[in-house]
């Protein structure tokens, strides 16, 4: 069972700074083994890769130390607009000496995204690449990465990265599954503002009903021996700043 922690920083900006200066803590920690960060899209993941790009965080984060993968990308080109890798290239990558390993979702090249994680990875738990960190967000219907409510990923229990059919978007995508979201050492979902409070709260209450996932997808990210926070600004914890 993962160990669960909810963190509540006043406002958006201090949560990305406080986010970044755990990123930084990770980079410099003792040790030379190369870390795997898997990304996501969304705003305050945005916000994040801002902060990192910009001082301190520009030279105070050993960038040579972190490999970068992505958590679910949308299928099209990286120089779409909807693209999150072409998100976190103008927010980061361009700013930044950190090597970057996207989807190529738009050919649908889900088994060639995990034979690169079993590539890339070295450290396993019963087999899956463990990912040093994964960066999650929440949909407003409690999608997390692109496991949305009631689509087919949700079910899957061997393919650690697949394409999703999401028919209420009518699109496909490509996203991690659930046993490698699971097999990290440290998850990390993040949100803020007054429009993530209603999902946040009921997301929460979500996480003590059985099967809960199949309409609140981020009820099942549940780390089986790492470490699980919920990192929150008071506007989306529903708390005054």
């Amino acid at each position: 069972m993962s160990r669960f922690t909810l963190t509540v920083l006043a406002d958006a900006t201090r949560l990305a700074t406080a986010l970044a200066e755990q990123i930084q803590a990770l980079s410099v920690a003792p040790g030379d083994d190369r870390l795997a960060i898997a990304l996501s899209g969304g705003s305050t993941p945005q916000r994040l890769y801002e902060t990192l790009a910009a001082s301190p965080f520009a030279t105070g984060v050993c960038w040579e130390r972190l490999e970068l993968f992505f958590g679910d990308e949308r299928a099209v080109p990286p120089d779409d607009p909807a693209s999150n890798f072409g998100m976190v290239s103008r927010a980061l990558l361009a700013h930044v000496p950190v090597r970057a390993h996207r989807m190529v979702a738009e050919r649908g090249e889900a088994d060639a995204y995990a034979r690169l994680l079993a590539e890339r990875i070295t450290a396993r738990q019963d087999g899956i690449p463990v990912f040093d960190l994964v960066l999650l967000g929440i949909g407003e219907d409690g999608h997390t990465a692109s496991l949305f409510p009631g689509t087919a990923a949700l079910d899957e229990r061997t393919r650690w990265v697949v394409m999703n059919d999401v028919p209420q978007l009518a699109t496909r995508r490509m996203t991690c599954t659930y046993p490698i979201l699971n097999a990290a050492k440290q998850v990390w979902v993040l949100a803020a503002g007054a429009g993530k409070r209603a999902i946040v709260a009921e997301c929460l209450r979500a996480r003590e009903i059985e099967g809960a996932q199949r309409h609140r997808p981020v009820v099942g990210v549940r780390p089986s021996t790492g470490t699980l926070t919920w990192w929150l600004d008071a506007a989306a914890a529903g708390e005054e700043a």
